[in-house]
């Protein structure tokens, strides 16, 4: 388990071993959220890194209008 701690700045540095593992870069933006006592950082992804990820999703049951009262 890698450890990192918090500077008298507030600034984290992500253990080598997570940023070799997940691909990260310097420079690269992150999304933070908040839930409970657990801080998730979120890597935020341009559009054309977004391209190609639903391929192949199924729309077969997806609710529209008429399922609604």
């Amino acid at each position: 388990m890698a450890v990192a701690t918090l500077s008298s700045k507030f600034q984290l540095g992500i253990p080598k071993s997570v940023r070799e593992e997940l691909g990260l870069k310097a420079g690269q933006k992150f999304t933070v959220i908040a839930k409970g006592s657990v801080i998730e950082l979120v890597p935020v992804r341009s559009m054309d890194d977004m391209r190609g990820l639903l391929r192949g999703a199924s729309t077969v049951e997806v609710r529209d209008r008429r399922d609604r009262f």
